[in-house]
């Protein structure tokens, strides 16, 4: 049975340049194949006021972004097997097509043709919230996040984690990732503090009488819960857990600092929002985490 492949997604980009580099290491740490794949997307186009649609420009022969990587990666010692592949169309529908015959996925935070101003392009999104295997997008170097870092020197795994409502997929993927690198594996966990409650039809009051150290306590329990048979499979690996009130999203960007890669899972679909959704949470940390950042779809569902 044949090992399926890491993608490279490549337009010839320094961002998606930095994300070979690290779908490389990747692959090589999976014993796995990699696969560059460069999507060159041409559009239909219109003239100003015309009600017919023009046919694309024609396609231009050869791929020197394919070749371009070829180049930097000839004589290389070390590389895992690597095959090329170029396709024509949108890369935020032919990637996640892509993504169910892939161990990974893994792209730059911005393309080519995106807006300077943006933390991370329309392709990212879409192909995070779309793709049926997990997607890593690696950011551009020097982003900041708040925060004193890691307490300890060393590779380390973060993964953002729910104590109520726990993702099995994001933990599975996160303990196999830090046994990998020989990281040890910081589980990021928030409950919502202050508590609110309704004071007055109009208003909301903190609850002075819900005790911090006791909801703190409820939640560790949970979670040990919850990672016993994680840890049961992955014996040697050192888990460490913060368990930290307020912004689930700002601790785990603030955890992402000097990190080699957080985990986040994906939302899952329900009932009255059966659409794909990445859930303000992972948003949030593919935006502003300083590491890359890997996103894991939920079980499969019927439909998918």
């Amino acid at each position: 049975m044949s090992t399926l492949p890491v993608i490279a997604a490549v337009d010839g980009s320094e961002d998606s340049l930095r994300a070979l580099e690290w779908a490389l290491l990747e692959a090589r740490l999976r014993d796995a194949p990699l696969r560059v794949v460069h999507v060159r997307q041409y559009t239909e186009w219109t003239q100003p006021g015309a009600a017919v649609v023009m046919p694309p420009p024609p396609v231009p022969e050869g791929d020197p972004v394919g070749d371009q990587v070829r180049a930097s990666l000839a004589g290389r010692e070390g590389l895992p097997p690597v095959e090329y592949l170029t396709l024509d169309g949108a890369p935020s529908v032919v990637l996640p097509e892509l993504s169910s015959d892939a161990q990974l996925i893994v792209m730059g935070s911005r393309g080519r043709g995106g807006f300077a101003s943006l933390l991370l392009g329309s392709n990212g999104i879409a192909t995070a919230r779309d793709a049926a295997c997990p997607v890593v997008v690696v950011p551009r170097p020097g982003r900041e996040v708040h925060g004193d870092g890691p307490a300890e020197p060393g590779p380390r795994v973060v993964v953002g984690l729910s104590a109520e409502s726990p993702d099995h997929q994001a933990l599975t993927f996160a303990f196999a990732a830090a046994g990998r690198r020989g990281a040890r594996l910081e589980v990021v966990s928030a409950y919502p503090w202050p508590f609110y409650a309704w004071s007055v039809p109009t208003d909301f009051a903190a609850m002075a009488v819900v005790d911090k150290d006791a909801v703190e306590a409820d939640t560790k329990r949970l979670l040990d819960d919850v990672l016993a048979v994680h840890r049961k499979q992955h014996p040697d690996l050192r888990v460490d857990v913060s368990v930290l009130g307020g912004d689930a999203a700002g601790h785990v960007v603030a955890a992402s600092k000097d990190a080699d890669l957080v985990v986040v899972g994906r939302h899952r679909r329900r009932l009255l929002q059966p659409a794909r959704m990445l859930g303000s949470v992972t948003h949030a940390v593919l935006l502003h985490a300083a590491s890359p950042v890997a996103v894991v779809p939920p079980a499969r569902e019927d439909g998918d």
